[in-house]
């Protein structure tokens, strides 16, 4: 049997260069304290939101705010003083920002005023 000290060829097909180029999309990986992802998690799970929409959305807050170069937990402060309806609005910014820009988030706000025309309508 004949040994070779020559290194394996690579088995390469047309996919090669999309493989590329999904392997490093992101460029960069991002690293949290568990401290750090665990708080930001049980906030918004206490908030009222899903486990998974937590997860989801507290790695957008821990990555924009290592961006921003603000810590957590200051972040979080900032947070407690927000209403429900504030928090919604204010994660949604933020989501939207970390969006690719074909498409944005938003919430409907129900119009209290009845207009004066549909006292006369009878359904």
């Amino acid at each position: 049997m004949v040994q070779l000290n020559l290194p394996p060829k690579k088995d390469s097909d047309s996919s090669d260069s999309v493989k590329r180029y999904f392997n490093s999309y992101y460029g960069f990986q991002l690293e949290f304290p568990s401290n750090d992802v665990d708080a930001v998690i049980g906030f918004l799970e206490n908030k009222g939101f899903d486990k998974s929409a937590a997860q989801a959305t507290g790695s957008v807050l821990l990555q924009q705010a290592k961006i921003d170069g603000i810590k957590v937990f200051e972040l979080l402060d900032t947070l407690k003083t927000l209403d429900k309806l504030q928090l919604s609005y204010t994660v949604a910014q933020v989501l939207n920002f970390n969006r690719q820009k074909t498409s944005t988030l938003g919430f409907k706000v129900t119009d209290t005023n009845i207009p004066l025309e549909a006292r006369n309508i009878m359904g």
